[in-house]
This record gives C-alpha cells, sequence and structure tokens, in this order.
C-alpha cells in the first residue's frame, strides 16, 4: 500500500471491532464501550491508521477546554510496528490541540517517542490491582473535591458522561473492574468511595491507578490489598504560546479517570 493512504483518519463507532482488537493484543483493559465513551467525550480526536486493509495504529486526544489535553490509545499492530504509525498520530494529534498544555500516560514502549516529540517526565503513575474485592462498610465522609481543583482543567463534559452511564465511581473492564476517578482532601472520603466501588463489585479483580507521590493513596490501596502490577510515566509538553503551570493539586488525586483520559 503507498504511504499516501497511510495516514490518520478519524474513528467512528465502525471501526470499535477492530480497535478492540488492537487494546486486547496490548492486554489493556478497554471494552467497546470504552472505545464508545472516548468517542463521545472527543467526536473528532479519536484517529487511526489503516494498512493492508486493517486499522493498524490508533491514538485520541481530549480536549479540556484551551487548558488540557490529553493523549491516549496509542496502539500500533504488533505486525505494523517500525512504520511511523504511531509517530504520525502523535504528530496529529498534537496539530489539534491548541490547548495551554498536553499530557499522557507514557508506557516503557511509547517514552522514547514521546520524548522525541518534546514531552518530558512529570511524575511516575502506578496500576495496583487487587483479585477480589472484599465487602466493606460504607460511611458517609465529606472531603471529596472537585475534579477541576485536582487536575487544573474544566473535565465536566467526561464526568456528564460517565454520570450518565452510571460510571463516575468506576467502570467495567475486560480484565477487571476499573476504580476512578476520585479526588478528596481526606483519605476518609477516598476510603469510603473505594468501599462503595467494591461492595458494587463483589468478589471481582480491580484496577486501581494512582499517583504513588500520594502516599494517603498507596497506603489506602496497601490497607484494602492491593499490590502495584505496572509503572507508568505521566509526561506533559507545553502546547500554544508560554503557558503558565496548570492550577491543579495532584496531591488530592487518589484514582485517576484512566490512562485514555488523565
Amino acid at each position: 500500500m503507498s504511504l499516501s493512504h497511510e495516514i490518520p483518519r478519524l474513528l467512528t463507532s465502525r471501526d470499535v471491532e477492530a480497535a478492540m482488537k488492537l487494546s486486547l493484543a496490548a492486554g489493556w483493559n478497554q471494552t467497546p464501550e470504552d472505545w464508545l465513551r472516548v468517542m463521545r467525550v472527543a467526536p473528532g480526536g479519536c484517529f487511526g491508521i489503516d494498512a493492508g486493509g486493517r486499522l493498524a495504529a490508533t491514538a485520541t486526544v481530549v480536549c479540556y477546554g484551551h487548558d488540557l489535553a490529553w493523549i491516549g490509545m496509542v496502539l500500533t499492530d504488533p505486525a505494523a510496528r517500525g512504520r511511523g504509525f504511531a509517530t504520525r498520530l502523535m504528530e496529529h494529534a498534537i496539530g489539534l490541540a491548541p490547548v495551554s498544555w498536553i499530557k499522557l500516560d507514557a508506557t516503557d514502549m511509547g517514552r522514547p517517542l514521546y520524548l522525541k516529540l518534546g514531552f518530558v517526565d512529570e511524575c511516575p503513575i502506578e496500576r495496583w490491582e487487587l483479585k477480589a474485592a472484599p465487602a466493606c462498610r460504607e460511611e458517609q465522609q465529606h472531603g471529596l473535591v472537585s475534579d477541576q481543583a485536582a487536575m487544573g482543567a474544566d473535565r465536566s463534559a467526561l464526568f456528564a458522561i460517565l454520570e450518565e452511564e452510571g460510571h463516575l465511581l468506576g467502570r467495567p473492564g475486560t480484565r477487571a473492574a476499573y476504580f476512578g476517578p476520585c479526588a478528596s482532601v481526606t483519605v476518609e472520603a477516598a476510603r469510603n468511595e473505594l468501599c462503595r466501588f467494591l461492595n458494587r463489585n463483589p468478589d471481582k479483580p480491580v484496577f486501581w491507578d494512582l499517583l504513588p507521590a500520594n502516599g494517603s493513596a498507596v497506603g489506602l490501596a496497601v490497607e484494602f490489598g492491593f499490590r502495584p502490577v505496572r509503572r507508568l510515566a505521566r509526561m506533559a509538553r507545553p502546547g500554544a504560546g508560554d503557558p503558565k503551570p496548570l492550577a491543579g493539586d495532584s496531591s488530592l488525586i487518589y484514582a485517576i479517570a484512566g490512562f485514555e483520559y488523565g
């Protein structure tokens, strides 16, 4: 196939089955509903490259106002690696994000490419796993804060869709139920949110993505029997102009919304 055909194109719901093949091949936790959701949150920000008559690579970019864009779902068919598809998709996504900051959560495989594209390490991020969710006692606690206070960007469109789906506490996955997002000023309020989620997913494996710099989140994960299973790098690069740092407070983040959302 000529290179002219191997250019980024917009993904639609018709591509979900092919996109799922890529995420399953990578061992990721996404479901078809996850792919459909990111297409709803960013209808003009989900892209793929076709090669050999099939979807060979993907990337998504979700813009949160003019402050922040998040790149995710960067996947390439193992048989199509080494052809520059991820680079093309990343450059395309960056060009479509007229925002102050562009961020992503990088795997070890993707990090060298992101460094070449101007991203720098911001902090580590870890996936913790619980083999089977236990029942626990829920107690009403105060201390939850707005997501914008934690992230420094308006993600209300994402949260509206999560609420509509009944997934504000977390959501199903192909490998494990997924806890998050959760932002709080107290560990007690975060513990109650975790208990609510675990009680709704009895005896299921659970994934929880957290920032290890938040020692209270790590302590809570250990308390409930979670174990770290994966480590990524949260990376950032400036977008338009010479932006000021985002006003968010990452110490409030107990659970992220997902590697595709931040």
